[in-house]
C-alpha cells in the first residue's frame, strides 16, 4: 500500500473513532426517558448515565499519552476501541441502573483514549505541511456525532429499542479494529518518562468528590454528605499544590498558571460549560416529560442548534478579529446565558418557530464560545506546555460537562419536590443555570488582551470543540 492511501486509512480510523466518542455524549439524551421506563426508574434520576462517562473520561485522558508512549500507539488504539465496543454492549445488556452506569464507566474508559491517541498517531504519521488538513476531517466527524446523535437516539427508541443506540457501536468499533489491524502503522515502545500516579489520583479524587457533592447519591444527611464531600474536594486540589512543587515532573506543572490568560480561560471554561452542558440534557427531558413529544420528535428539535453551531464556525475569526476577545466573550456569554434562561419560558403554547429559533440562537452562540474560550485558554502557552495544558484543559471540560448535567438535573429534582410540579421545576432550572453561564462574563472580563492581540486569530476556527 502507497503512503498516501495508509495515511488516508489512518485518518479514517481516526475520524471513526472520534465519530463514535462524540455520538456517545448525545445519543444518550433523547434515549433518557425510555431507558429509565425500561429500567423502572424516574427519568429524572438519570443524570449518573451521562455523568459516569464523561467523569471517567476526564479521569483517564491525562493517562493516554504515556499508555501511548509506554505500550506503542497501534496497541493502545485497538484496546481503546476493544474496551469501548465491550462497554456498549453491556450497557445493551443492562437491566439496572446501576449495572448501566457501571457499564459506562467502562465505556469512558476506552472513550477517553479514542481522540488524544488517535490525534497523537495522525501527529507521528503525518507530515507537518498535512497536519492541519489532517485534523480538519477528523473534526468534521466529531461535528458530525453531536448532530445525527440526538436524532438517531430518539429513531432507535421508537423504532426498535433504546437497546441500539449502545448496539450501534459494536459494526463500527468491529470495523476499526480489523482496520486499526491492518493499517495503522506498527510503533515501538518508547522509554516513557515515569506516569505521576500520585497525582492523577489526587485531581480524580477531586472530580469525584465535587461531582458527588452537587447530586449526593446517599438518601439521608444529604446535607452533611455533600459538605464532607465538597469540603474533601477541596482538600485533595489544594494538597496537590505544594505535592506539584515537591515533585520533578508532576501530571500538571504549576507554571502552567503563570500564564494569565490559560487560568482565567480555564476558570471561565467551567463555569460557561457548566451551564451549557446542562441543556443537552435537560430540553429533550423537557420536550418529553412536559411538552409531549415523542423521542425522535424531540431528537429532530437539536437538529437547529447543532447545524446552527455549525455554520456559526465561520463568523468566529472575523468576529474576534474587529472587536478582541475580551469584547467578543464578554458578549456572546450573556447572549449564551440569555437564550438558556430563554429555555424557562418554553411551554405547550409556544409556537414551534419560536422553540426552533431559541435553540439555533443557543447552538450558534454556544458553538462560538467554546471556539473562542479553547483558543484563548491555549494559544498563549509556550510549546513545551502546551501538551500538558491541553490535557489539563480537557480535564475540566469534561468535569463541566459532568457537573453541568449533575446540577441540572439536582435542581429539576429539587423544585419539583418543593413546589410539586416537574414544569415549575424546569423552568427554575434553566434560569439558574443561564445565570450559572452569565456569572462566567465576569470571568472572562480579566482576559489580558496584551498577548492576545500579538497571536493570530486564524487558528481560532479550528478550536471549535
Amino acid at each position: 500500500m502507497s503512503k498516501d492511501s495508509s495515511q488516508t486509512a489512518l485518518l479514517w480510523i481516526v475520524a471513526a473513532g472520534f465519530f463514535m466518542q462524540a455520538l456517545d455524549t448525545t445519543i444518550v439524551n433523547t434515549a433518557l426517558p425510555s431507558i429509565a421506563h425500561s429500567l423502572g426508574v424516574k427519568p429524572l434520576v438519570m443524570q449518573p448515565v451521562i455523568v459516569a462517562y464523561t467523569l471517567t473520561m476526564a479521569m483517564l485522558t491525562p493517562a493516554s499519552g504515556w499508555l501511548a508512549d509506554r505500550f506503542g500507539t497501534r496497541r493502545v488504539y485497538f484496546a481503546a476501541i476493544l474496551i469501548f465496543v465491550l462497554g456498549s454492549l453491556c450497557c445493551a445488556s443492562a437491566h439496572t441502573l446501576g449495572q448501566l452506569v457501571l457499564a459506562r464507566v467502562l465505556q469512558g474508559v476506552g472513550g477517553s483514549m479514542l481522540l488524544p491517541i488517535g490525534r497523537l498517531a495522525v501527529l507521528r504519521s503525518v507530515s507537518g505541511e498535512q497536519y492541519v488538513s489532517a485534523l480538519a476531517m477528523i473534526s468534521v466527524a466529531g461535528q458530525v456525532g453531536p448532530i445525527v446523535g440526538p436524532t438517531l437516539g430518539g429513531w432507535f427508541v421508537e423504532a426498535i429499542s433504546w437497546h441500539w443506540i449502545f448496539l450501534v457501536n459494536v459494526p463500527i468499533g468491529a470495523v476499526g479494529m480489523l482496520a486499526v489491524q491492518r493499517y495503522l502503522p506498527r510503533t515501538t515502545k518508547s522509554a516513557a518518562p515515569p506516569f505521576d500516579v500520585a497525582g492523577c489520583a489526587l485531581l480524580s479524587l477531586c472530580m469525584i468528590a465535587f461531582s458527588l457533592a452537587v447530586d449526593v447519591p446517599m438518601q439521608t444527611h444529604r446535607a452533611a454528605w455533600s459538605s464532607a464531600l465538597f469540603v474533601l474536594g477541596v482538600a485533595t486540589a489544594l494538597t496537590y499544590v505544594p505535592y506539584a512543587r515537591r515533585r520533578r515532573n508532576p501530571l500538571f506543572k504549576l507554571a502552567l498558571f503563570s500564564e494569565p490568560n490559560f487560568s482565567v480561560g480555564l476558570i471561565g471554561n467551567l463555569v460557561c460549560r457548566i451551564g451549557s452542558s446542562a441543556v443537552p440534557f435537560l430540553v429533550p427531558l423537557l420536550m418529553q416529560l412536559e411538552l409531549g413529544y415523542t423521542p425522535l420528535r424531540s431528537g429532530l428539535m437539536m437538529l437547529p442548534a447543532a447545524l446552527a453551531g455549525t455554520l456559526a464556525k465561520r463568523w468566529i475569526a472575523p468576529l474576534i478579529r474587529r472587536y478582541g476577545y475580551d469584547t467578543f466573550l464578554l458578549v456572546n456569554t450573556l447572549i449564551v446565558g440569555g437564550s438558556i434562561v430563554a429555555f424557562a419560558l418554553i411551554s405547550r403554547g409556544t409556537p414551534l418557530a419560536v422553540q426552533i429559533a431559541v435553540l439555533a440562537i443557543f447552538g450558534a452562540a454556544n458553538s462560538m464560545q467554546f471556539a473562542a474560550m479553547n483558543s484563548i485558554t491555549l494559544k498563549d502557552l509556550s510549546h513545551e506546555d502546551a501538551g500538558s495544558g491541553n490535557s489539563l484543559f480537557s480535564m475540566v471540560q469534561m468535569l463541566a460537562m459532568g457537573l453541568g448535567v449533575s446540577i441540572g438535573g439536582a435542581l429539576v429534582t429539587l423544585f419539583a419536590n418543593q413546589w410539586g410540579t416537574v414544569a415549575l421545576g424546569f423552568r427554575a432550572s434553566f434560569a439558574c443555570v443561564g445565570v450559572i453561564t452569565l456569572f462566567s462574563a465576569l470571568i472572562f472580563r480579566r482576559i489580558d488582551e496584551a498577548p492576545a492581540a500579538r497571536a493570530a486569530v486564524k487558528t481560532v476556527a479550528s478550536n471549535g470543540r
